[in-house]
C-alpha cells in the first residue's frame, strides 16, 4: 500500500484508494468494508471472507433454552365402550357422531384411567395435540408437550369453518344440526379461547371464505370473538352463532332432556339447512382493554439467524450506499432457499420468501445476483404489481405470505413501499405501517 495524502493506494489496483475501514475502486465506482473487499478480489464467499478475516472459522454459540416436552399419545385402551357410553349418555352426544370420531382415530378411551383422549393432527395427518377429559368428575387437561395449534379439528372441504373453544362443545353442535352429514364440513375447537388453532387451520386451508364462530355465550366467549377477529384475514367473511344456553352442550342436553322443546323446533326442524347467525364485530366498550400477564401464554423466541435476525418479527438492514444491503439480501436468499447458511446460522428446511425491490430491474440485476448467490429461484417470489404500486399497507401482502407460505419477506428499499402520502421523517405516520 502507498500512502496518498489521507488514503492508502493498492499497487496492484492503482484506481483503489483506502481509508480507514472502507476501501473505494474509482475505474467501477463501488467501494464498501473488509468483508465485501476480501469477496471482491480474493474471491471469497461472504462465510469464506469472514473466516478468512477472523483467522479461524467462527465459533458456534449456543442458547441454553427450556426443553421442549416430548409428545407422546397416551396409551390405548383395549375398547372404547367408557369413553363411548360417557359422550352418549352423558354428554348427549349422537351415537353416529361417536362412532365416526372414533373410527377416525380422534377419539378414543385411554388404557390406565379410561379418560376421553381427543386427538389434533398437523397437516400431513400426524398427532400433534391431545386433550384428556375424564369420564367421571371434571378433570380435563392437555397431554404434555401438545402443540396448541394442532388442535381437534376436522376437515370436510367446505369452504366453511365452525369454530368452538372445546371438543365437546364441537360434536354436541354436529349432533344438534347435522349429525348425518357433518363430515361435509370443517369444523374446529379451540382448546378454550386462545386464537392459536384457528390461526394455523386458516394458514394451511387458505382458501377458506366463511368463519363461523361458536364460542360459548358468556363473557369469555364474547371476549374471544374480539381475540378472533383480529388474525381471521379481512378477505374472510365471519358470522357469530350462539348457543341458546351458555354453551352448545348444555343446548344439547336441554334438547335431548326435552327440557328445551319450547325454544328448539324452529331450530332443529326448519333451520338444518341454515344455521341462524349474526355479523361477527367486535363490541365498544367503555374500559380500557387489558392485559393480564399471568393469563398471556409464554412462547419460545425463533431465530432465523440468532441473534441478529428473528422469526415473525421486523428487521432493518442499514448502511449507506455501496456498503452490501442487497448484497446481504441475495446471501440471506440464498440460505433460505437453497441452504447456503451465513455464519454460525443454524441448519432448517428451505422455504419461500418474498423479494420485493424497487431500485432493481428481476431481470437484469436481481435474477443474477441470485444465482451468483445461488439462491434457489423457485422459491424467490416477487408480488406483481405492474398495474398496481405495493404499497406496505397492501393488503396484497398478507394475502401472498399466507397463500405461498411464505417466512421471510424483504423489502429493499424500505422508502420506496411508504407510499405518496406518508412522510417517513414523520413517526407518527410511520407508525400504522
Amino acid at each position: 500500500m502507498i500512502k496518498s495524502g489521507q488514503e492508502f493506494r493498492w499497487k496492484a489496483h492503482d484506481s483503489l484508494t483506502v481509508k480507514g475501514n472502507r476501501w473505494f475502486r474509482h475505474s467501477q465506482s463501488k467501494g464498501g468494508y473488509p468483508i465485501t473487499f476480501v469477496m471482491e478480489f480474493f474471491r471469497k464467499t461472504f462465510p469464506e471472507a469472514v473466516e478468512m478475516l477472523l483467522g479461524e472459522k467462527p465459533m458456534k454459540t449456543t442458547v441454553e433454552e427450556p426443553a421442549k416436552a416430548e409428545f407422546w399419545l397416551p396409551v390405548k385402551n383395549e375398547n372404547n365402550d367408557i369413553v363411548i357410553s360417557y359422550l352418549m349418555n352423558i354428554r348427549g352426544i349422537w351415537e353416529s357422531v361417536v362412532r365416526d370420531f372414533v373410527k377416525d382415530g380422534l377419539v378414543y378411551e385411554e388404557a390406565r384411567t379410561h379418560n376421553t383422549v381427543l386427538v389434533g393432527r398437523d397437516e400431513n395427518g400426524i398427532p400433534r395435540y391431545a386433550h384428556c377429559r375424564g369420564t367421571t368428575g371434571i378433570f380435563k387437561k392437555d397431554v404434555l408437550g401438545s402443540d396448541k395449534a394442532c388442535g381437534f379439528h376436522y376437515f370436510g372441504g367446505s369452504k366453511q369453518v365452525y369454530v368452538f373453544e372445546s371438543a365437546i362443545d364441537m360434536m354436541s353442535f354436529i349432533s344438534l344440526f347435522f349429525p348425518d352429514r357433518w363430515k361435509q364440513g370443517s369444523y374446529v375447537a379451540l382448546g378454550g379461547v386462545a386464537a392459536k388453532a384457528l390461526e394455523q387451520y386458516l394458514s394451511d386451508h387458505p382458501d377458506t371464505k366463511q368463519v363461523v364462530i361458536c364460542t360459548d355465550n358468556d363473557e369469555a366467549g364474547e371476549q374471544a370473538v374480539e381475540t378472533l377477529l383480529r388474525i381471521i384475514p379481512r378477505y374472510m367473511e365471519v358470522k357469530r352463532c350462539k348457543s341458546l344456553s351458555k354453551d352448545w352442550n348444555e343446548d344439547l342436553c336441554r334438547f335431548r332432556e326435552g327440557k328445551g322443546k319450547h325454544y328448539y323446533p324452529e331450530l332443529i326442524r326448519e333451520r338444518q339447512e341454515e344455521i341462524p347467525c349474526q355479523k361477527a364485530k367486535a363490541e365498544e366498550k367503555s374500559t380500557v382493554p387489558m392485559i393480564r400477564m399471568s393469563e398471556v401464554e409464554q412462547t419460545e423466541e425463533e431465530w432465523l439467524w440468532y441473534p441478529d435476525i428473528p422469526f415473525g418479527k421486523l428487521t432493518i438492514i442499514q448502511g449507506n450506499p455501496g456498503e452490501g444491503k442487497t448484497f446481504f439480501a441475495m446471501q440471506l436468499a440464498a440460505a433460505c432457499t437453497n441452504r447456503k447458511y451465513l455464519p454460525q446460522m443454524e441448519e432448517f428446511e428451505p422455504f419461500n420468501m418474498i423479494f420485493q425491490t424497487a431500485e432493481d430491474g428481476l431481470g437484469d440485476t436481481v435474477k443474477p445476483r441470485l444465482l451468483s448467490a445461488e439462491a434457489d429461484l423457485d422459491r424467490v417470489l416477487v408480488i406483481d404489481d405492474s398495474e398496481s404500486p405495493l404499497t406496505l399497507s397492501d393488503g396484497r401482502i398478507e394475502s401472498a405470505i399466507r397463500e405461498n407460505h411464505a417466512r421471510l419477506v424483504i423489502i429493499d428499499p424500505l422508502q420506496a413501499f411508504l407510499g405518496a402520502n406518508v412522510d417517513m421523517n414523520r413517526a407518527n405516520e410511520e407508525a400504522d405501517l
